[in-house]
């Protein structure tokens, strides 16, 4: 059976198809509108995408399975005359309300959404099957149920932790003896107050406390800790608390409150003292969490998900100060990763658990978002701006990175989730650490953590010290490691100043162009490591389109771009 999973979120609206247990495609809305991360209102654009992507049609689907976001007034069937009388009079007058079905919930106290919402006049105002079925699922659950789905362990916890959905800003579930049980963060929290506990949120408002965005710009200040001192820590630490159940929470009376608080609490200070501090909160504060939980369940396992875990020092010190033989961080972690995730739900509940476990496989790629392989090479190759390159393009692009250029790849379907990973990635040689002011100027970025270099699977334990437990978060980009002191100086240009790097771990089977060039590379330089930058401009989506490439070839944001079938240049 067609599924389609829609979360209509405020930031990050996705879609998802899946036949049955088959991921068939999934898009962030981003890449769709080129507006980062567009969300707030059902992202038809990534509906129409992912039915373009599998080649499938509207008509087959048997079920649809949407987020508790935002929604035209007109789906909600629960609101009092009052409040309808209100919704038909601006429609009529064309300035139709959108309403958080969240909210909505939480304000009538229930959690059947679908007893709340229009299923019948969705699908047809989407073009959708009359008879399919409409069901809602639990950001919380959508953000965890990954994260078991895409491994083969026998027991694990799954910990989710963003600034918040469905009235939560955590959840801790225990997979042991197959059966999955929730501990804390269920659908039950639509019916209760709302916790001002979100160390996400709080991470947040750090950002714009020191004059970057919210929900775009936490990155930056990953980056800015490394250089700081976190002189501030206990202050915030102390406003925040845990339980012996590994349940957080603050003093704080609302999330107004605590933005107060961190915005005196930064004033004046050094941004990388700040930054440092509210990082040394999160880590310190998640870390005893999930030890006290995994203390408490005895399993081996930890599945991480939900923006929070997008910060990939924290996941470092999550894999290698826990006794945990594994750790998956589903690496559409933040909330482009729910539509997959909701689906995962409806799957559970139509065919429970067993049948569910059985149909689990771990994730090879993610090369779910549109594949344009077949326009590519005609687009630019049709470009008067641009001429191809002599030779093979493996070992053209391996030459021209050796000989210090910029080169894009352009290959394979876009990456689903926030990461470039091979298929709309820019490359370079690490060997120069300028190359990041070069990369950064170029692209119009203002970045303090060194690029991520990327490594095939036979050389990345010779390099990084990555071991079992952080090899399958490794493969995208999901986690820090130690570099091996050898290597430091070698790829001093991916190197953080902690000595550590945030690897991709490659295989050949899925991006063969992609993993050759770094074989090629190697043969050249003797440097089996590539850098690995995602290909956009500052304040932009990752690429998707030919045409967004051919812009970027032609603006010089890189030197070249290499295709399957050809290296493509400016003409000089």
């Amino acid at each position: 059976m067609l599924i389609l999973g829609l979360h209509p979120g405020y930031h990050d609206g996705c879609a998802a198809l899946y036949e049955d247990y088959d991921l068939l495609a999934a898009v962030a809305q981003e890449r769709l509108t080129r507006r980062k991360i567009d969300g707030g209102r059902v992202p038809t654009e990534a509906m129409a995408e992912v039915f373009r992507i599998s080649g499938r049609s509207p008509a087959e689907v048997g079920a649809v399975v949407l987020g508790r976001g935002v929604f035209p007034s007109r789906y909600f069937t629960h609101l009092t005359l009052g409040r309808q009388l209100e919704s038909l009079v601006r429609r009529r007058l064309n300035k139709e309300k959108h309403k958080s079905m969240e909210r909505e919930a939480m304000r009538a106290l229930r959690t059947d959404s679908e007893g709340m919402f229009d299923g019948p006049r969705f699908l047809r105002d989407h073009g959708l099957p009359a008879g399919a079925a409409v069901r809602f699922f639990n950001h919380h659950y959508a953000h965890a149920l990954p994260t078991l789905f895409h491994t083969d362990w026998p027991d694990a916890l799954l910990y989710t932790a963003d600034g918040g959905g469905d009235n939560a800003q955590y959840s801790h579930r225990l997979f042991r003896d197959g059966r999955l049980t929730d501990l804390f963060g269920g659908d039950s929290d639509l019916l209760g107050r709302t916790r001002i506990d979100s160390l996400g949120l709080a991470y947040g408002f750090a950002t714009q406390a020191l004059g970057f965005q919210i929900n775009k710009h936490e990155g930056k200040l990953t980056g800015l800790a490394a250089y700081g001192q976190p002189h501030l820590a206990e202050a915030l630490a102390q406003r925040f608390a845990i339980d012996e159940l590994g349940v957080i929470s603050s003093d704080f009376i609302d999330n107004r409150a605590m933005k107060t608080f961190i915005f005196d609490w930064a004033r004046d200070q050094k941004r990388e003292d700040v930054a440092a501090s509210v990082q040394k909160v999160l880590e310190d504060m998640i870390l005893e969490s999930v030890r006290r939980l995994l203390a408490r369940t005895g399993v081996r396992h930890l599945g991480l998900s939900g923006g929070v875990f997008a910060n990939v020092r924290l996941n470092q010190r999550l894999a290698e100060e826990l006794p945990v033989d594994e750790i998956f961080v589903y690496p559409a972690m933040s909330d482009q990763g729910l539509a997959a995730g909701g689906v995962l739900q409806y799957l559970l509940e139509r065919d429970g658990l067993a049948t569910w476990l059985s149909r689990r496989w771990r994730l090879d790629h993610l090369y779910y978002g549109g594949s344009y392989e077949d326009t590519a090479d005609t687009v630019l190759g049709s470009d008067p701006r641009f001429v191809k390159v002599e030779g093979a393009p493996v070992a053209t692009a391996a030459r021209l990175i050796h000989e210090g250029r910029i080169v894009a790849i352009f290959a394979r379907g876009m990456e689903y989730g926030p990461r470039a990973l091979g298929a709309r990635t820019i490359m370079a040689a690490p060997i120069d650490p300028t190359i990041n002011q070069t990369l950064n100027d170029r692209l119009e970025r203002s970045e303090f953590m060194p690029f991520a270099p990327v490594v095939r699977e036979d050389d990345a334990e010779a390099i990084f010290d990555l071991g079992p437990v952080k090899t399958y978060a490794a493969r995208f980009m999901t986690t820090t490691c130690r570099v091996r002191d050898a290597w430091r100086d070698r790829i001093p240009a991916t190197v953080h100043v902690d000595g550590t790097a945030r690897p991709q771990v490659i295989q050949r089977a899925p991006n063969p162009l992609y993993y050759d060039i770094v074989g090629a590379y190697a043969a050249l330089s003797g440097i089996p490591v590539l850098i690995n930058t995602s290909f956009n401009v500052h304040e932009e989506p990752i690429i998707n389109t030919p045409q967004e490439c051919a812009r970027a070839l032609g603006d010089g944001r890189v030197d070249y771009v290499v295709t399957e079938q050809a290296v493509y240049a400016r003409v000089v």
